[in-house]
């Protein structure tokens, strides 16, 4: 089972369709529990999370304390991280559970953990031009972006510390875990066009 995880400061605007999205996890008996992880949001973000379900953890400031805290009291096996804005195509609690279900089988002499294809919302040359980056950038160097979600055993996220204090606690993570850890899944993240970065 998935505890979903969403780091979030004054982000009502984007987090409804993230929720809206992990519906289809929900019936298929793959969410267990939806944690928002909040730096001290003064907009409705806590409004929404408590109406849609979600644990609402107020949190530090700092996002890798922010994010490892949120980890620490999650109850799912299986940590899904991602950002407020980022939307899951309709086909991702299929393509979640296969890599579970291979990830638990090649254990204990594998760990891997998994990202998300990166879709921008948009149109247009400039997010057309993000994505073949991103997937250019992973084909070569095995490093995803940040913003293209991380699935990961809550065992093999301990093993590595979890996310660090300090700067860019997401792209230090995935530096740990190291090109040869992550596994690029065919099913997209699509990024809202005002949070893609």
């Amino acid at each position: 089972m998935i505890c979903v995880i969403i780091p979030t400061l004054n982000s009502e605007r984007v987090l409804v369709p993230t929720l809206a999205a992990l519906v289809a996890g929900v019936a298929a008996g793959l969410v267990r529990e939806v944690i928002i992880a909040d730096g001290g949001s003064r907009d409705a973000t806590a409004g929404i999370a408590d109406e849609a379900g979600c644990v609402f953890l107020p949190a530090p400031a700092d996002e890798g304390a922010r994010l490892a805290a949120a980890a620490a009291a999650a109850r799912g096996d299986w940590l899904l991280f991602l950002d407020p804005g980022a939307v899951l195509d309709e086909s991702w609690p299929r393509e979640v559970a296969a890599f579970m279900g291979h990830a638990e089988r090649a254990r204990p002499s594998t760990d891997r953990a998994a990202v998300f294809g990166l879709g921008i919302d948009g149109f247009g040359f400039a997010p057309r031009w993000a994505e073949a980056a991103a997937s250019l950038r992973f084909a070569v160097f095995g490093m995803p972006r940040p913003d293209q979600g991380l699935l990961i055993e809550k065992r093999f996220y301990r093993s590595l510390g979890g996310h660090p204090a300090g700067p860019h606690p997401r792209r230090r993570l995935l530096g740990k875990i190291g090109r040869r850890g992550i596994i690029a899944l065919r099913t997209r993240i699509i990024i809202l066009a005002a949070d893609s970065h």
